[in-house]
């Protein structure tokens, strides 16, 4: 019973501390309008979920558990440049929203697999390298949460890739966290049947996959799951990013040993202020979350050095999220980065040039002037903990009692 009641008391004070993150959108904003405005971009996407359909027309999807996967069609119109931040979904303060200021769709339908399949094989063609991205939301999403992030990202990061939206049942409830991680376990196979279905389009270049907080645990279970399937996870998902992870580290640590050595490029973001990772920990009996620890700190700099997956820093990084739990997402200059990276089909851990090059000069403004990446990284609001930079940079790093190294796996 005792237990019982701190769970509880850790979940009423999540929804405390997650109100403050803004107020519902309007009913029904995912309806399409009659058309946009000059100056707005567009962003077109595939949904697949696990969700149920919505009783309400207006909802498309519910929080529910659907019996078999499901697809739709949206396009996205967003605001004009002049309009809006970039980072920030402009959410509509009543239907229909004005696509002059708003985020808006365009075209919302509901398709069946042969449908999806045509789309996807059509839009595939069109993209540059035939890249893929793959976006799973997180804790406390409604369907239409998801679906406007992912246009943001997208937009954003100016990534020419083929954007996948794979959501599953979260009943977009802060007192719901149960439910919401027992539907991600739920989604697991339909998420791994998503990925090797994607994989194995022999028009698909590659595929990069872009999993949020709660997210991050359906995906390591579906990229667990088909590597012991088929002795390894797809060649073709070359990129796995993931932000913000409310995963335990041990299992983490496990299930990367279970993908074997030829896994994906794996970059974490984390953050050690991330205010709804530490209220998950409580919940979760103090267990450590991956998004908030400290790469730099032992046991994580020893134990996991060997693995080469690069770590993003994000602790020192500001944005509009009281939380600091979305930072991957609303940070401009983090986004591009992602955009320009996997627009070049590099990983996170490019072999000529340590990323701590670029990530530090797009983010600390003026002081790259200062010099190399590794002496920046003692202020700049992104550290970049590359094995790479690790060890072009050794040096400079001992010299600064900063040392950028740690990695995540064994």
């Amino acid at each position: 019973m005792k237990a019982t009641n701190r769970t509880r008391s850790c979940i009423a004070a999540a929804a405390v501390a997650l109100c403050l993150a803004g107020c519902a959108s309007p009913k029904g904003v995912l309806l399409p309008v009659a058309e946009t405005v000059p100056g707005a971009s567009k962003v077109d996407m595939l949904v697949a979920t696990t969700r149920m359909r919505a009783k309400d027309p207006q909802e498309f999807y519910s929080g529910g558990r659907g019996p078999e996967l499901s697809f739709a069609e949206f396009t996205v119109s967003i605001p004009p440049a002049a309009n809006r931040a970039a980072g920030e979904v402009q959410w509509p303060q009543s239907t229909p929203g004005n696509p002059a200021t708003d985020f808006v769709t365009l075209k919302a339908d509901i398709i069946d697999r042969q449908q999806a399949t045509a789309w996807f094989n059509r839009t595939v063609r069109t993209v540059p390298q035939r890249r893929v991205l793959v976006f799973i939301h997180g804790f406390n999403n409604r369907f239409d949460d998801a679906v406007f992030r992912f246009a943001q990202i997208v937009h954003d990061a100016g990534t020419p890739v083929v954007p996948v939206l794979f959501t599953w049942p979260s009943r977009g409830s802060v007192l719901a966290y149960g439910y919401d991680r027992e539907s991600n376990t739920y989604s697991r196979n339909a998420l791994e049947k998503t990925l090797r279905t994607l994989a194995s389009d022999p028009a698909v270049g590659e595929i990069s996959i872009l999993a949020h907080s709660m997210g991050n645990w359906v995906t390591l279970e579906a990229l667990r799951q088909m590597a012991i399937r088929d002795g390894r996870v797809a060649p073709k998902i070359r990129n796995v990013l993931l932000a913000a992870p409310d995963v335990d580290v041990d299992l983490f640590r496990e299930a990367v040993l279970d993908m074997g050595k030829a896994r994906p490029s794996f970059t974490l973001f984390v953050s050690q202020d991330d205010r709804a990772l530490a209220i998950s920990r409580r919940i979760w009996g103090d267990a450590v979350r991956l998004g908030a620890i400290d790469p730099e700190q032992e046991p994580y700099r020893s134990d996991l050095d060997k693995s080469g997956i690069t770590v993003l820093n994000l602790s020192k990084l500001r944005t509009g999220d009281p939380l600091n739990h979305s930072k991957f997402a609303e940070s401009p200059e983090v986004v591009r980065m992602i955009g320009r990276e996997l627009a070049e089909g590099q990983t996170l851990t490019d072999a000529r040039v340590g990323i701590g090059d670029r990530i530090i000069q797009v983010t600390a403004g003026a002081a790259a002037a200062v010099g190399t990446a590794a002496g920046l990284a003692v202020s700049a609001p992104v550290a970049v903990v590359d094995p790479r930079t690790r060890e072009n940079f050794q040096g400079h790093v001992e010299g600064l009692g900063q040392a950028v190294s740690g990695t995540l796996t064994p």
